[in-house]
């Protein structure tokens, strides 16, 4: 049986945790990114596929490449934040279900034969890997903005798109153009003076029904 969290956890990870806007000016250190993403990828997705992509965009230069593509509420917040992640998708994760799901061959074929089940498994699960992400930052201490409120075509040419070059390949993801944007979360140490009275969530019984 798995162990039970105390409520000190649940409250970092549920009860007490924010969206936030505005940020202490507290580096987040490339170490950091790479635990939480050794954290987040134990989420389970279908058929272990994996499909999300995260682009962490720590400089100033990275942020300036997205800076147009963003609604005008969203950049301020996304200019100051230490980390915006691209959570993004790989239309052709497929390719790695060998090494992924290697007990069942016949999923490659299945999936190269359905372009329609390769999109909605690719955006269903990367949204799924998206909370694992904010999850695991919370874990790790972060604090963490998600939005939407972009041009995702303008994201998509800016970071994913086919024949463009390859500002700093060791960095970035797939520049043939199968990687799609999903949503954006900005990451850091939230300046909890600047939060709002926090909104209410539905009751189970408005949300909810036992069957």
């Amino acid at each position: 049986m798995a162990e039970l969290l105390d409520d000190r956890a649940l409250n970092v990870l549920f009860r007490q945790a924010r969206t936030f806007t505005k940020w202490q000016p507290r580096p987040v250190t490339d170490e950091t990114l790479h635990d939480l993403y050794d954290l987040l990828k134990w989420g389970p997705t279908s058929a272990n596929a994996s499909p999300a992509r995260f682009a962490f965009l720590r400089t100033k230069e990275a942020k300036q490449r997205l800076r147009p593509a963003l609604a005008p509420l969203n950049v301020e917040k996304t200019m100051t934040a230490p980390v915006t992640v691209i959570v993004a998708y790989d239309m052709k994760f497929y390719q790695q279900l060998p090494k992924l799901f290697p007990h069942n061959p016949g999923m490659v074929k299945l999936f190269e034969a359905n372009p329609d089940l390769v999109e909605t498994t690719a955006k269903r699960n990367s949204s799924l890997q998206g909370a694992y992400l904010i999850m695991a930052a919370r874990a790790l201490g972060l604090d963490c903005g998600p939005m939407s409120g972009f041009d995702h075509a303008k994201v998509d040419e800016a970071f994913f798109a086919a024949g463009k070059p390859c500002f700093g390949c060791d960095q970035e993801f797939f520049p043939e153009g199968h990687v799609k944007t999903n949503f954006l979360c900005n990451l850091g140490y939230g300046d909890r003076n600047a939060l709002n009275p926090r909104l209410p969530r539905l009751p189970f019984n408005e949300a909810c029904s036992l069957l």
